[in-house]
């Protein structure tokens, strides 16, 4: 049976919900983060992104309140969201959520000058106009975990070095409420 004639089926492998996961990514250009004040106020926004190597970069600017967040308090949720407009059903759009580490990688490191180059590949010249601002920073996001939800009933958690270890959140379902009452 096919992958596509699997997933139709509702026959879906824990290696095909990660196989579909890393697809779902890579067809974002940009991701919603969220990060941390100093203050401990949670601050979303979002900005373009490049995954390379099982790691994600974001190049931000000091205006941007990610970049103190990130430099103080270098974790960050990342949301990757099915478009409103593609969603069956708005109470279960697709989307994963990875928890990250945050790091700056510096600029004189020939690391920072591969990344740029591949951000440049990817988003255009106007990565080559921001290079030499120095507002702006590189950020490398390690992912530490994952959730993964293509639907209703269709929630995934997603761990290990590479997040290639899915377990299907099924406990418990829809209707009932894990919370003592």
């Amino acid at each position: 049976m096919s992958r596509a004639a699997v997933i139709k089926t509702g026959k879906v492998s824990l290696e095909d919900i990660f196989l579909e996961f890393n697809q779902f990514i890579d067809s974002h250009k940009s991701v919603v983060l969220a990060t941390m004040n100093k203050d401990f106020e949670p601050e979303s926004s979002y900005a373009p992104v490049l995954r390379h190597e099982g790691k994600f970069y974001i190049f931000i600017s000091e205006l941007s309140n990610h970049t103190e967040n990130l430099m103080t308090k270098p974790s960050a949720s990342l949301l990757f969201i099915e478009a409103e407009n593609e969603a069956k059903n708005l109470f279960a759009r697709k989307r994963a959520t990875l928890k990250a580490s945050a790091q700056i990688i510096n600029r004189s490191t020939d690391q920072w000058q591969q990344v740029l180059a591949l951000l440049e590949d990817k988003f255009g010249k106007i990565v080559s106009m921001l290079k030499p601002l120095e507002d702006f920073h590189l950020f490398e996001l390690t992912p530490e975990s994952a959730g993964y939800v293509r639907g209703f009933a269709q929630a995934y958690k997603l761990k290990g070095s590479d997040l290639s270890a899915v377990t299907h959140l099924n406990e418990g379902g829809h209707g009932k409420s894990r919370k003592a009452s």
